[in-house]
């Protein structure tokens, strides 16, 4: 435990005082950020917009069972085979089964956060499985050796000069590549992967339970074709990414495309229903959708931290967060970063391990106010620090330094008692080592608001 909390608090530092990251990201940020606001203006009334899309995922959550059965039921009547995933240890088992049933030696994947967090790409190494991410920001980082930076945008953190760099190294690439040419290195590069492939590896956005389909959106094709030309296709989707009718697509694909690129709508949007028809050309022999719980009905358990289960993975909440672009998204040791990964992950992997993290926040609510289906994410961080403390998992010198503020602050006369330079003495001897490493302390007026307020009525 102590190893992570060490390890979190020593990156964040390093990373929000170097200045070459934060010039990257704030650049990246602002480009995200002008996009957004362009094309939030495509609503007449965004806020009708969310509230509707919030409605619909309540709905969902709180009735997730009906609509998985729903979907279960429609899904295998198209012709998908259907495996339910307790954890991630059973998800990896079974997707090397269906490896070794197919004798299957090469694999091209789509961007999928799911299977991030199963680390499928490391079991597929362990057992002589080539796995080659087809997402150009997911190519970067698999080169790079790294985990992704970002839920949407992986390479978020890379400069187009660190890429070319990367590519020239890694794979031959010009070194002064622009980042058309490095775009279109890669396609080349991929492309006859696609048609050699055994499997084709996919995530999910959203799961139709009225017609048994999953829809994918995305910028780039390659989910396309990793669905498209190998004979198996694997989908690996976590049980949450329900929504009730093909119809609620309208409602969820611009909000998802405006929240996460700024886009109107995504380039490509896939509705897939199954493996292919004996009337069709294209498309896998065989469909398998892994449905991961992992935890997830642990946080459906509880109805204060239901709603963080709405989540349609846009990416807002991240770059509106100050800690996050301070700190960045490696920071965090986890697969969902920023606020949404503050809220979950000590739930997915653990509060006591991962229950610093609800403390990495300034809790200025600017991640509830971005997130387009309103999940009240600050409140959620108070929700997930005061069961980590119910639990037991505070510190012997934050209880006493709790106790002893409260004991203070509870009387008047005990903090009157203590004048200003005391006080500022205890602030040095107290909170210079957690709070004043890195900024000036603040400091206690010679006189109290009481004392001052006395002098003036002359009640003194």
């Amino acid at each position: 435990m102590q190893d992570i909390h060490y390890k979190f608090k020593k990156d964040s530092e390093r990373k929000a005082f170097d200045l070459e990251h934060r010039t990257k990201i704030k650049f990246n940020m602002s480009q995200y950020d002008v996009a957004v606001e362009q094309g939030k203006l495509q609503y007449k009334n965004l806020e009708l917009a969310r509230k509707r899309a919030h409605a619909i995922k309540h709905r969902v959550v709180n009735n997730l069972e009906e609509y998985l059965i729903e979907f279960a039921a429609n899904f295998e009547k198209n012709g998908g085979k259907l495996i339910w995933a307790v954890d991630e240890k059973e998800a990896v088992k079974e997707i090397l089964t269906i490896m070794s049933r197919h004798e299957a030696k090469h694999v091209v994947k789509s961007k999928s956060m799911t299977s991030e967090e199963i680390e499928l790409n490391e079991a597929l190494e362990v057992n002589d499985i080539e796995s080659l991410e087809t997402d150009l920001g997911e190519y970067i980082v698999q080169l790079a050796g790294e985990k992704p930076y970002h839920i949407v945008t992986p390479a978020m953190h890379k400069s187009s000069n660190d890429i070319a760099e990367l590519f020239h190294e890694k794979i031959n690439a010009p070194a002064e590549s622009t980042p058309a040419e490095m775009t279109h290195y890669v396609r080349e590069r991929i492309r006859q992967k696609f048609v050699d492939a055994d499997v084709g590896i996919t995530g999910a956005n959203f799961m139709i339970a009225d017609t048994g389909a999953i829809c994918i959106t995305e910028n780039e094709g390659n989910a396309l074709m990793s669905v498209s030309f190998p004979k198996v296709h694997i989908s690996i989707v976590g049980i949450e990414k329900i929504i009730p009718t093909i119809t609620d697509l309208d409602l969820f694909w611009p909000l998802l495309a405006t929240h996460g690129t700024g886009q109107h709508l995504t380039t490509y949007n896939s509705i897939i229903t199954g493996s292919k028809k004996d009337n069709e050309k294209d498309g896998p022999e065989v469909m398998y959708l892994v449905l991961l719980d992992n935890n997830r009905s642990k946080v459906l358990k509880k109805l204060e931290y239901r709603a963080a289960m709405m989540c349609i993975r846009c990416g807002a909440c991240l770059n509106a967060c100050p800690v996050y672009k301070n700190i960045g998204g490696h920071s965090y040791g986890t697969t969902y970063s920023g606020p949404i990964g503050a809220v979950i992950t000590p739930h997915l992997k653990g509060m006591e391990n991962y229950k610093h993290l609800s403390f990495a926040s300034s809790l200025c609510g600017n991640c509830s106010e971005v997130c387009p289906v309103n999940i009240p994410l600050h409140e959620m961080l108070l929700y997930n620090r005061n069961e980590s403390v119910k639990s037991g998992f505070s510190k012997s010198s934050e209880k006493f330094s709790i106790n002893g503020m409260k004991y203070f602050l509870k009387s008047r006369k005990r903090i009157d008692m203590l004048k200003g330079g005391m006080k500022n003495l205890g602030m040095q001897m107290f909170f210079t080592r957690t709070w004043g490493s890195r900024r000036d302390l603040p400091k206690f007026a010679k006189k109290s608001f009481k004392e001052m307020w006395a002098e003036k009525k002359g009640t003194k």
